[in-house]
């Protein structure tokens, strides 16, 4: 009787220990929910979707976002609320104020959302996070000195977003190697890192002051653009040394630099002044002699896909700068007839300021050319010229302000536009890492990291906004009408975004022809968009140009596909990194659905975003499991 009591006391006792070690405690429960239902903008309950709730349990019923620790279950190791629609505040203190949740944190993810407010000094008590990302949201405020105390912080991004005032210095924290803080409103000096050591860095368009760091690694002028006080050799700035700082006020040393900067301002002005006004004689003069010749029409190189680079470069250059010049000077608008679409005006951008930018061609197609402008604060421009296009001025406004009104995060937005009966000119933010055609065929510096789960993901991204564009603005009949690999470029983050949407329809060297469609099946645009984008789809699959020694990529593959050698489609990078075979092939039968041959069988764009992120998913939820897998192993 005894040993039968000692052994139902020693199994209550291992069912009680498991079920501890098993569950959450109570306390690490109710702070996860009243820290979601913060960043839902409600006060007591979470939206029921996310699955947080007092009724089960974070770790064993997988809430959306958080991870646990593999090994027991009980501890919260991550929160991944990224592109979750929170539209609330951060409540730091929700989190980091309990000791169990604070000591087990290890990342806070929640970038791409809308959530406002400060950042909290209580998340310092979160002593072991190490990963921080609150990109693309609405924070505002200064930073709090409590960052400082984050040891173990290792990769901090809050950019884009409102955040103002001097910036910690938490160059003291030994771990950290991303430092993203672009298109805040941030001040001061930077603080002195050492980004030899660093993988990540960007403090462009704030309002820093003073030197740049020393010891710059592997990181160029474009991680310090938009910083009018910033110094140093790389941006070419001199740091002229301040008079005695005991002898003059600061008061005195700011009107001494406004003084300064007038004067040099002036300089360029004048000599600005000179040069155009020679330009302008000499083009009086030729024209005298019995008309104008194009001199960039005689140099016209050859371009792959829109993309390349002259094969003379200085040559090219001063003839695409006389081009944009010799243009803007002839027509007869004034610099107010540029329209700029954001608020605030882009460096108070005018025609005017166009015309004196220095301007050096970088692409060339069938209706126009790209050039790359650098303003006079440092702000690279891409300025699109189009010719031919038979389209009115008012209808080319009401089109282009159409457009951006969508605003679509992964559809780069027209900064700002120009329109002549001759020409137009449309504004963006140059992309400095380039087009995706370039990073498909090994030709932009990194394309060695575009894997297998990269690829899905741009074509993810690229699926939902093609989608949510042909849905806003299918009543005004606006397709993207050129869609393909070198109008999707990469942004600062690294994410797709479709350049050129709504402008004339291309028929470029990289893109194919549509076969003939019935005669009871009159083209229609937004179809047209479906087959270029399940082109751009198989490139990603392929690696292969789309056109290569006058045989078609799709002929190729559909005749890969017949004979039943699927598997020689992919590219060879992809099987050797050992991506999924199976999640290849779904991809692949999506992308053979948009070009099929009759565009009234194509899916809609709508239901290609659906069939890819259902891909997606599965390939998300494999790689949490093999995480998993490794982490439990170790």
């Amino acid at each position: 009787m005894k040993q039968v009591l000692f052994w139902l006391l020693f199994i209550s006792l291992s069912l009680l220990l498991h079920t501890t070690n098993s569950v959450v405690e109570e306390g690490v429960k109710t702070s996860l929910i009243s820290f979601l239902a913060k960043l839902n903008g409600t006060i007591d309950q979470p939206d029921p979707s996310f699955g947080w709730n007092g009724t089960t349990d974070p770790c064993v019923d997988k809430w959306k976002g958080v991870t646990c620790d593999s090994q027991t279950s009980t501890f919260v190791r991550r929160i991944q609320l990224n592109q979750s629609g929170l539209s609330g505040t951060f409540d730091a203190a929700a989190l980091c104020n309990f000791q169990p949740l604070s000591n087990s944190l290890q990342m806070i993810k929640l970038d791409l959302n809308n959530v406002g407010g400060q950042l909290p000094p209580e998340i310092a008590n979160c002593k072991n996070l190490r990963r921080l990302h609150l990109g693309q949201n609405r924070f505002v405020g200064n930073l709090p000195d409590s960052l400082t105390n984050l040891t173990n912080l290792q990769r901090l991004d809050i950019s884009y977003n409102n955040f103002s005032g001097n910036v910690p210095n938490i160059s003291q924290l030994a771990g950290l190697d991303m430092f993203l803080v672009q298109y805040n409103q941030l001040s001061g000096r930077i603080p002195n890192f050492d980004l030899t050591r660093f993988g990540y860095f960007n403090v462009s368009f704030n309002d820093f002051t003073g030197p740049i760091p020393d010891k710059l690694g592997n990181f160029n002028e474009s991680s310090f653009l938009g910083n009018p006080g910033l110094c140093g050799e790389i941006l070419k700035r001199n740091c002229v040394s301040s008079p005695n700082p005991n002898n003059i006020s600061s008061e005195k040393k700011s009107k001494l630099r406004t003084k300064d900067q007038m004067l040099l301002y002036t300089g360029y002005g004048a000599v600005g002044f000179v040069l155009i006004s020679v330009f302008l004689y000499t083009l009086w003069k030729r024209k005298n002699r019995g008309g104008l010749e194009d001199d960039s029409a005689k140099k016209v190189t050859s371009f792959d896909n829109g993309t390349s680079k002259p094969s003379s470069a200085s040559t090219e250059y001063n003839a695409s700068k006389s081009e944009f010049s010799a243009n803007a000077a002839q027509s007869p608008m004034v610099s107010t007839s540029l329209v700029v679409l954001t608020s605030p005006e882009v460096c108070g951008l005018k025609f005017d300021d166009l015309l004196r930018a220095p301007a050096e061609l970088i692409g060339r197609g069938t209706h126009g050319s790209l050039y790359k402008v650098i303003c006079e604060n440092g702000m690279i421009l891409a300025v699109k010229r189009i010719k031919d296009w038979g389209i009115s001025c008012s209808e080319f406004k009401q089109r282009m302000q159409t457009i951006f009104k969508v605003n679509h995060p992964n559809v780069l937005p027209v900064l700002a536009f120009y329109c002549s009966s001759q020409e137009k000119l449309l504004v963006y933010e140059y992309q400095q890492y380039g087009s995706l055609h370039t990073f498909i065929h090994g030709t932009q510096a990194g394309q060695a990291l575009f894997d297998w789960t990269s690829r899905l993901n741009v074509a993810a991204s690229i699926a939902e906004a093609l989608a949510a564009m042909h849905q806003e603005l299918l009543q005004d009949g606006i397709a993207h009408g050129n869609l393909k690999a070198s109008n999707i470029l990469l942004n600062k983050s690294m994410q797709p975004c479709i350049s050129e949407y709504g402008l004339m329809e291309g028929n470029e060297e990289d893109e194919e022809e549509e076969e003939e469609e019935d005669d009871e099946d009159p083209k229609n645009p937004f179809k047209k968009d479906v087959h270029g984008f399940g082109v751009i789809v198989l490139q990603l699959l392929t690696g292969k140009l789309v056109q290569k020694n006058g045989l078609k990529l799709t002929t190729w593959v559909d005749s890969v596909v017949r004979e039943e050698w699927t598997v020689e489609v992919f590219d060879k990078k992809l099987i050797t990194e050992g991506a999924s075979e199976e999640r290849m092939l779904n991809l692949l039968q999506v992308a053979i659905k948009c070009v099929n041959k009759k565009a009234k069988v194509r899916p809609t764009m709508s239901q290609v975003a659906l069939l890819i992120n259902t891909i997606k998913e599965e390939e998300d939820k494999s790689l949490t499991f093999e995480s998993s897998e490794c982490e439990s192993r170790y």
